[in-house]
């Protein structure tokens, strides 16, 4: 685990804010970031949130969600979610993942993540994927956007950590498996488990391995 200095931290999380700063420099107020959560997992829903910020705001160690521990994402999504200006979350149902494809049920949850905001964002970041949210709200894709703007690290954050609770009640209705180790993701320990025991009704039918079981 990174540390830094109180010092580097400020500078580091000062840096995350240039493409708000740029956007809130050409007029645009209430931007929003948005981010998903547990896409190329075999199991379960795709979560998708949208989180707009204070300009002013600074979280420490706010970061890409993926690079800090379970209990400092535990820590940022409380100070995320009482400090925001408005945050969303939504879960696109593994029906839905299925039927649609993974892709365009991400693109449906970042449609309902920012729908679902208190207040209607002039501005969108999403993290790499292009997203039409109509006429009056222009977007701008980013690609890594998670590790480059304040506002789609924040999502991240709440994304991975409701799936991540997802995960933990998944566990407990299917003990075989170890989804509270992989999250659902193609572990060696969890492709053991599809083929030992099958799959629950949670697991992508989409996907392989479990497209491949079912079909024999």
């Amino acid at each position: 685990m990174r540390k830094f200095s109180v010092a580097a931290d400020i500078e580091r999380v000062k840096n995350l804010y240039r493409y708000e700063d740029e956007y809130r420099a050409k007029g645009y107020d209430l931007i929003a970031g948005v981010d998903e959560a547990g896409r190329g997992s075999l199991v379960g829903a795709v979560v998708v949130a949208a989180t707009v910020l204070p300009a002013d705001l600074y979280l420490e160690r706010l970061d890409d969600s993926k690079k800090l521990s379970a209990k400092i994402r535990e820590r940022l999504y409380e100070q995320i979610t009482e400090a925001a200006v408005s945050w969303s979350v939504v879960a696109v149902p593994v029906e839905e993942v299925d039927n649609l494809n993974v892709y365009q049920a991400t693109l449906a949850g970042m449609k309902r993540a920012v729908e679902g905001l208190n207040v209607q964002p002039e501005f969108v970041l999403t993290d790499a994927m292009h997203v039409d949210f109509g006429e009056k709200i222009p977007s701008l894709p980013i690609v890594h956007g998670d590790a480059l703007s304040a506002s789609i690290a924040a999502a991240s954050i709440i994304a991975k950590v409701t799936r991540d609770r997802l995960a933990d009640q998944w566990a407990v209705q299917y003990p075989e498996y170890g989804f509270e180790r992989n999250r659902g993701y193609g572990t060696k320990e969890h492709i053991a488990a599809i083929y030992k025991h099958g799959a629950t009704p949670i697991h992508r039918r989409s996907f392989n391995p479990v497209k491949e079981l079912l079909s024999q």
